[in-house]
């Protein structure tokens, strides 16, 4: 279990002052220009070390992607964008960061930047987060206004950070599509390669990080990789934040050591299943775009990527959303079926056209009208979807829908049954009446 004394953000809950003054008083902005000092091999080298994984639902390794960027300048600027467009169904961790631990950001900004050799970080903030933005602005112009940032100052990499306001489109959370979105375009992902690191935003080497990964960094690199790595299993390092949602208890965003077993996560942090354990159905348990996973494989299972993924569903973003047995399961994924056709921004024919598909055949298996020989036809559809989409939006509506084929098949077949006996009874009574 994780100790008051190892959690990286101190101020998750905004209980305390969260100025420049406060960050200070509770250790951020110590030592940056000596952490800087040591070199851009040393920072990168020690990311990897740390063992941190992307925070933002793709887990890759966040030093090496740090040491895609070209080492040498060819004349073109180098960028680093954060990704702070969190519209994930049920994440809520990084709009926490924002609004009451931001100098945690903008500190790991002027670090991520200066490892690759980068002047200027964009942040680009989800288009309803209006307050996390006011408050992001703010610290940042408290870090001019105390020198940390701008031109020969104090932390001794000339720096500069701008705050993008995007306008509400799930498909700018994805990375080229978020690039587009803030060169002022449609925002609809690109064909990679090339890749960020080499043709970025404005055609030069950028790299997109998630709020959380670039927050961890000065912490980590203030504490050693040794530390932020005694946490986890191997392959799944760090503390990570978890925002838990649905039939618990006590729902709340908290920072938890990786791979701790999901029951002691909700029993310490959520007060435990609402109606007990026993009245536990399912759990989705990185975000909505992972396959649910049924109570019996959840309860012992550790929360990290790997554990997850042996479950054939993921961490992801780590929002984990609990629904206990009073949920329709069936109507609870059509309607993640019916936000993604709704984010879909159409640009590839299989998402475009198979994520209505598949909400319209969704919405008849809620009801029962449908066929049991439809349920395969359905799986076999998103099989179809999934893989070839230029960015993972297909991926995302076709997962929820095969877990629930995976796990809760019987459900759906009951209700088909259940539909067509109603249908049988009516034409019967219809029938008699006529005569």
């Amino acid at each position: 279990m994780l100790e008051d004394k190892d959690r990286i953000f101190t101020n998750i809950y905004g209980r305390h002052d969260m100025s420049l003054k406060g960050a200070m008083s509770r250790g951020h902005w110590d030592g940056t220009g000596e952490i800087i000092a040591k070199g851009r091999d040393w920072i990168i080298n020690e990311m990897k070390a740390s063992g941190l994984r992307g925070r933002g639902g793709a887990g890759f390794p966040t030093g090496l992607k740090w040491s895609f960027m070209p080492k040498e300048s060819d004349g073109r600027p180098h960028y680093l964008v954060v990704n702070a467009d969190e519209s994930e169904p049920g994440t809520c961790k990084d709009r926490e960061i924002l609004r009451h631990d931001p100098h945690t950001l903008v500190e790991g900004c002027v670090i991520a930047a200066f490892a690759m050799g980068a002047h200027t970080a964009y942040i680009y903030v989800r288009g309803e987060f209006m307050r996390e933005r006011e408050a992001l602005q703010r610290a940042i112009d408290e870090c001019y206004d105390a020198g940390l940032l701008g031109k020969n100052n104090k932390c001794g990499w000339d720096m500069d950070v701008f705050v993008h306001h995007g306008a509400g489109a799930y498909i700018c959370g994805e990375e080229t599509a978020l690039l587009e979105s803030l060169e002022g375009k449609k925002g609809q992902p690109r064909l990679k390669p090339p890749f960020p690191a080499n043709m970025g935003l404005y055609g030069c080497p950028t790299t997109v990080n998630n709020v959380e990964s670039i927050a961890v960094a000065p912490t980590i690199l203030r504490r050693g990789a040794g530390w932020f790595a005694s946490f986890g299993r191997e392959n799944n390092k760090g503390t990570k934040l978890f925002c838990v949602s649905g039939h618990v208890n006590a729902p709340a965003t908290f920072e938890e050591a990786m791979s701790v077993p999901f029951k002691e996560l909700i029993d310490k942090h959520c007060g435990g299943i609402r109606g007990g354990w026993d009245n536990l159905l399912a759990v989705i348990p990185g975000g909505s775009s992972v396959p649910v996973v049924p109570a019996q494989q959840i309860i012992d299972a550790p929360m990290d990527f790997d554990g997850l993924r042996d479950l054939k569903s993921g961490l992801g973003t780590a929002a984990v959303i609990v629904m206990d047995k009073s949920t329709d399961i069936v109507k609870a994924i059509w309607r993640l079926s019916a936000f993604y056709k709704h984010e879909s921004c159409g640009q590839c024919t299989p998402c475009r056209e198979g994520t209505g598909w598949m909400m319209r055949v969704m919405d008849r298996m809620v009801k029962g009208n449908a066929q049991k020989r439809e349920i395969d036809m359905l799986f076999d559809v998103t099989k179809q979807i999934e893989g070839h989409t230029i960015c993972a939006l297909g991926d995302a509506a076709a997962w929820p829908i095969q877990g629930l084929i995976r796990h809760f098949r019987p459900e759906i077949e009951a209700r088909i049954d259940a539909y067509t006996r109603n249908a049988v009874q009516s034409r019967n009574v219809a029938l008699e009446a006529a005569e």
